[in-house]
Order: C-alpha cells, then sequence, then structure tokens
C-alpha cells in the first residue's frame, strides 16, 4: 500500500494494517473501544440557520437544530485482549525504532492491556501512563459521596 499525506482509511484496521510499510510511524495513537459492555453511539446534529431556532452560534445567529441518523456499535468483547492483540503487534511492526505508541483506554481493561503491551513490546519500552481526571463527568467516581 502506497503511503500518502492526508491519507483516511474507513474501515476495520485490520483489513489495513498488514498492507502498511513496517517502520513506517513515529507515533501511533490509538482509541480502541472500552468495551464498556453497553452500545455506543454518537448524536449528531445537523444545524440550518433560522430566526426561530433554538439555537444560538456564531455571531449570535440563531440555528434549527435536526438530530441525524448515527452509526452505533456493541461496545461489548467477549475476549477484549484477543481483539486488540492483533492491532498492537501490528502497532509494534509499523513503529520506527524510536517511534512511541499512545494508547487511549479507560479503568476497565487499561491494566490487562499494559501487561500485554509489555509481552509485546518489553517491560523497558514502557515510558508513562497518562490518567486523565473526569470530575465533569456523571460515571467519575470523583463525583460519588463516599
Amino acid at each position: 500500500m502506497q503511503l500518502r499525506s492526508n491519507l483516511i482509511l474507513y474501515g476495520d484496521n485490520m483489513k489495513y494494517l498488514p498492507h502498511l510499510p513496517s517502520g513506517a510511524f513515529r507515533l501511533i495513537y490509538i482509541a480502541p473501544p472500552f468495551n464498556t459492555g453497553k452500545v455506543q453511539r454518537r448524536i449528531r446534529i445537523r444545524a440550518t440557520a433560522s430566526e426561530n431556532g433554538t439555537r444560538i452560534g456564531f455571531g449570535n445567529r440563531k440555528y434549527a437544530v435536526q438530530t441525524c441518523p448515527s452509526p452505533a456499535y456493541a461496545d461489548d468483547f467477549d475476549d477484549y485482549l484477543a481483539f486488540l492483540r492483533p492491532r498492537l503487534i501490528e502497532a509494534r511492526r509499523l513503529l520506527t525504532p524510536d517511534g512511541s505508541l499512545f494508547v487511549h483506554l479507560d479503568y476497565r481493561e487499561v491494566h490487562y492491556v499494559k501487561v500485554m503491551l509489555d509481552e509485546i513490546f518489553g517491560r523497558d519500552c514502557f515510558m508513562k501512563a497518562l490518567i486523565c481526571a473526569c470530575a465533569g463527568s456523571p460515571d467519575c467516581s470523583l463525583n460519588r459521596r463516599l
């Protein structure tokens, strides 16, 4: 597969990863599904300028908002690590020797994936864990009283 700037490949990444050249990337960022056990969907809207609109936008213009059909997926894996492992093995192959991999996960799977990453890359390759505070999220334990 020929690499080009601004190339977007749509679909399951395992369809494309094996065809990319080894050692071609200095940075890989992946944000796989979190295995929440829930159906995930992103609500999409279409805003149209309208004097009767209920949403205020740039320059105090009013917009009417319409909800659009949105894709959804079941974020529930019987064997999450088996789903993720071949993708991480491909990521290892695709990285340059001085490359970095960022894996965006939540608390459900991060510890299991960290052990798997140690197996694939070696424990000495681990650099840092970035922990994001989620104080504004309704799911965040920081918001719950003990």
